[in-house]
């Protein structure tokens, strides 16, 4: 009884990534604690971190060039939490809540790291569990490829935005280039709701310079324009 109380009010925890990213989890016999999980991909530094699960953060700690080096915990209640480490940066503080999705930090090769890489763990009352993705136990011991189903669209909803700009309307196009026939447009402040993203034309806005474009039922929106409350990309892969 004990042990499906426990299971039942374990939090939906999904991947530490933004929705529609793949990420190779790697597991071995001698990490340390054995059941956490290393998770890499080309080109990953400075790649967003995201919460599991909503909770509280218990810890923003940086143990210099040894151990977890810079490194964030979650309290998401019940006995569980959640660790990630090696981080290049800390975007959240002690005692702040967060919600599932939302930005914790960046990836990096800090502390006792041999290369850049997110060590993750899920732990219950203090032991480190085998961590579970989207309902299904990661994979002991190899390595497998994993698909981010975090704040990823449900039934169709998909992930809202606002349109952020220096006050004119933003142009929707039929394609994600700045090239692409112009569909219609949104006004700054209106909320959009996006279906999937695609990589495009790399334009430069009011978030910065990104390669990554929204689609919105209507047609595309460059991301450096829309407020998704997360950098990178929150909804899955146009096809």
């Amino acid at each position: 009884m004990r042990a499906e109380t426990e299971i039942s009010a374990a939090p939906a925890f999904q991947l530490p990534f933004p929705c529609g990213q793949v990420w190779a989890g790697q597991t071995r016999t001698n990490h340390s604690p054995v059941n956490s999980v290393d998770f890499n991909r080309t080109d990953d530094v400075n790649d967003p971190v995201v919460a599991a699960a909503a909770g509280k953060v218990t810890r923003v700690a940086n143990e210099g060039n040894t151990s977890y080096g810079r490194w964030v915990e979650i309290d998401h209640g019940s006995g569980y939490r959640t660790r990630y480490a090696h981080l290049n940066t800390q975007t959240v503080s002690v005692g702040q809540s967060v919600s599932q999705g939302q930005k914790i930090g960046t990836v990096g090769s800090t502390g006792g790291s041999s290369g850049p890489h997110l060590h993750y763990e899920q732990r219950l009352n203090g032991t480190a569990q085998k961590p579970v993705f989207n309902g299904s136990t990661a994979l002991f011991f190899g390595t497998k490829n994993y698909t981010s189903k975090n704040k990823c669209s449900g039934g169709g909803s998909g992930v809202t935005g606002t349109v952020t700009t220096n006050g004119v309307a933003l142009t929707v196009r039929s394609s994600p280039s700045t090239g692409a026939t112009a569909v219609g447009s949104v006004a700054n402040g209106s909320k959009v709701t996006i279906t999937c993203q695609k990589n495009g034309t790399s334009v430069t806005g009011t978030f910065g310079t990104t390669t990554l474009w929204d689609f919105i039922g209507t047609g595309y929106v460059s991301d450096a324009y829309i407020n998704t409350g997360s950098d990178g990309q929150v909804a899955p892969t146009c096809n």
